[in-house]
């Protein structure tokens, strides 16, 4: 018997079917790695595709900081005298109004023992003039003039003290004594610092870009490098109005509670992680799902089963995600692996939809 054209054409589909049917049990890592090919001939490119969403989004920046107390006062010498005594050690606490270093009260610079001579006979003349007061001996204008000769006394008195009696202005920790006992303090230098630690303070500087997207108030995460995992949150608390002649950059002060262990010591290196930018409702896409021509920034949208190239207008990216200022719209779906393989209107077969 002749073959009809009618059994040709239907042995040659039957063979068509059957190597389909072999190609789509090939697996599911070879529909992956190859392109399939449908009977009709058009190829199918295997793409993972996530949903155009919205959700929050923020750039995070690190930036390096110093450390201060929240509180701290430096010891500072008055005049040029010899270290008789230092009355505590790096690490010790002290309250307020303690004396810290002690100078030689006999020195030449030094009017203490002068001025203490000064008070004291200044102290007897006003009580003898109160006595005399008393027994209206004398006039209240007399006694008016002897309370102030004392109290310039006492005044100046206390100037000399305060000179060779270093004191904590501040109840905290001592953080630094630069100075050992014997030495010659310098008028101005710097002999101890005193840090309340409990609450610390990190001074950083950041461009003039990002200083107008950060508010007072605004949350930033501090570490150090030494201690990760130690990560601690803080507050902006001031920005600076101007930025630095040389570096054009705007100092930011931020303060947070130190660790139970005061790991934050003031003087420390470490970095502040501030978000800049930050949008509370913002249309995103995975960055993986953005490519580029050459000239714009571009998505293969999936629309009806075919890529569709959409060029978008892009804002701020954390890494992970991209904000769409233009181009898409919520719950579109867009290829975010495969890209590569894909044409204009190219067939696709979604292996994983990401939501």
């Amino acid at each position: 018997m002749k073959n009809t054209p009618v059994l040709k054409h239907g042995f040659m589909a039957a063979l068509a079917v059957a190597a389909l049917g072999l190609a789509l049990g090939c697996g599911p890592a070879k529909q992956k790695a190859e392109a399939t090919t449908l009977d009709s001939g058009a190829e199918v490119v295997p793409v993972e595709t996530a949903l155009v969403r919205r959700q929050p989004l923020a750039v995070t920046k690190s930036y390096i900081g110093s450390l201060e107390g929240e509180s701290q006062a430096n010891i500072v010498a008055k005049i040029s005298e010899r270290i008789t005594a230092l009355h505590g050690s790096v690490g010790q606490y002290v309250p307020k109004g303690r004396t810290i270093i002690s100078l030689d009260k006999s020195g030449a610079t030094s009017q203490y023992f002068q001025a203490e001579a000064n008070y004291k006979n200044a102290e007897k003349n006003l009580q003898r003039m109160q006595a005399l007061l008393a027994e209206g001996a004398i006039s209240q204008q007399l006694l008016d003039g002897t309370q102030t000769a004392f109290d310039v006394a006492k005044a100046n008195f206390e100037a000399a003290r305060s000179a060779v009696e270093l004191v904590s202005p501040i109840s905290g920790v001592i953080t630094a004594l630069t100075v050992n006992l014997g030495d010659l303090s310098q008028p101005g230098a710097v002999l101890a610092t005193v840090a309340d630690i409990h609450r610390m303070k990190v001074i950083f500087s950041i461009n003039e870009a990002d200083v107008r997207q950060i508010t007072p108030g605004q949350s930033v995460e501090i570490w150090s490098e030494g201690g990760s995992e130690r990560r601690v949150q803080g507050k902006i608390v001031q920005i600076s109005r101007s930025a630095d002649v040389r570096s054009r950059s705007f100092e930011i002060k931020a303060l947070f509670a130190n660790t139970a262990d005061q790991w934050y010591r003031p003087g420390m290196f470490c970095k502040v992680a501030v978000k800049i930018s930050p949008r509370d409702n913002a249309l995103v896409v995975p960055a993986a799902a953005i490519f580029s021509d050459g000239l714009t920034s571009k998505v293969y949208k999936v629309v009806d089963g075919r890529a569709i190239p959409q060029t978008v207008v892009t804002g701020i990216s954390d890494g992970t995600h991209v904000e769409i200022l233009q181009g898409l719209q919520d719950q579109e779906q867009v290829v975010t692996t495969g890209t590569t393989n894909l044409r204009d209107s190219s067939l696709v077969a979604v292996t994983t939809a990401g939501r």
